[in-house]
């Protein structure tokens, strides 16, 4: 079971996640929406297509544009369309 936490609280769980680039995508259906705010920040990747941030709201603190999706990617890139993905402090663990 691989799980995305920060600062103390489960973001996502889930058994079935796709690896790309080395980061664990999570489906759409494991992600415990309440502390996700979407973000105005995006970036391209060329290969995957536009990635949509997200700030994480736990507890009172905001862990800044710290996921990511891609809501319409490439076609090398349709296994993650609406996965999400974590870095800047999030702890991601099998």
């Amino acid at each position: 079971m691989a799980r995305a936490i920060w600062n103390g609280k489960i973001l996502a769980e889930s058994k079935s996640v796709e690896i790309v680039e080395g980061n664990k995508y999570f489906p759409p259906d494991s992600i415990n929406r309440e502390f996700f705010q979407e973000s105005n920040t995006q970036t391209i990747c060329s290969w995957k297509g536009t990635a949509q941030y997200f700030h994480l709201k736990v507890e009172g603190q905001v862990n800044v544009d710290a996921a990511w999706t891609y809501l319409e990617p490439k076609d090398a890139a349709k296994n993650i369309l609406g996965y999400v993905a974590f870095w800047r402090g999030v702890e991601v663990e099998d």
